[in-house]
């Protein structure tokens, strides 16, 4: 039987979200002309609360804002690095860093799953030594060049669920074969936990809690680096 660990990020291997401080470590790094735009993020929120957008449209709202409509793959590629790092840095829990060296003793493929930019996640899950990263995914032109447009959905709640499964289909994994040990903070994820065999609420929400404990799921408090 193969051994897989799938580790939700943001607030689960991280403290803090990461997806507004990428795009403002972005906007300092390339373009800071571009926080006089910062009082136009309010309507994407007012659109998402009322309905009008959904929450991958307001992701992507915020991303043509602050990262612009076709900045260049290579001009951002060292700034991304460098939010990976200080994120790995600054923003970790300690115990995730153990986890996932724990895990992958165990001999687990270990698979990042995340509604977060594969455009940055796949630096920090570089460091982190995944061997896996199913993201949000944004659509790079023939000229290299990232738009504010997801491909698919947003890796989240149902989504989410829908793209590991797809992911072990393309890699011919039999889930009659497998055990899946799962890692998320937040109650999005319940449907990445019930389909594992092992559930682990991390630092979890209130509502995370809550649930963990009605589903019998191993609760975990963690310590930031």
């Amino acid at each position: 039987m193969q051994k897989l660990a799938i580790y939700d990020m943001d607030r689960t291997i991280t403290v803090r979200g990461t997806y507004t401080p990428f795009l403002l470590h972005m906007v300092m790094a390339i373009a800071p002309w571009r926080l006089l735009l910062l009082p136009l993020l309010p309507f994407g929120f007012i659109g998402y609360g009322l309905k009008l957008i959904s929450r991958k449209g307001l992701k992507t709202y915020n991303q043509r804002l602050l990262l612009g409509s076709h900045p260049a793959v290579s001009k951002l590629q060292p700034h991304i690095d460098n939010y990976a790092d200080q994120t790995i840095r600054k923003n970790s829990f300690k115990q995730a860093f153990q986890q996932i060296e724990q895990d992958r003793e165990e001999g687990r493929l270990l698979i990042l799953a995340t509604a977060s930019y594969e455009l940055y996640v796949n630096a920090i899950a570089k460091r982190l030594g995944f061997d896996h990263v199913i993201a949000t995914r944004l659509e790079i032109n023939d000229q290299g060049q990232v738009l504010p447009k997801i491909i698919g959905e947003n890796c989240y709640d149902t989504a989410k669920l829908d793209r590991i499964q797809a992911f072990l289909d393309d890699q011919n994994l039999d889930r009659a074969q497998l055990h899946i040990r799962a890692y998320s903070d937040h109650v999005s994820d319940a449907p990445m936990m019930d389909f594992a065999d092992e559930a682990v609420a991390t630092t979890p929400s209130s509502a995370m809690r809550t649930l963990a404990r009605k589903r019998g799921w191993k609760i975990v408090d963690w310590d930031p680096v």
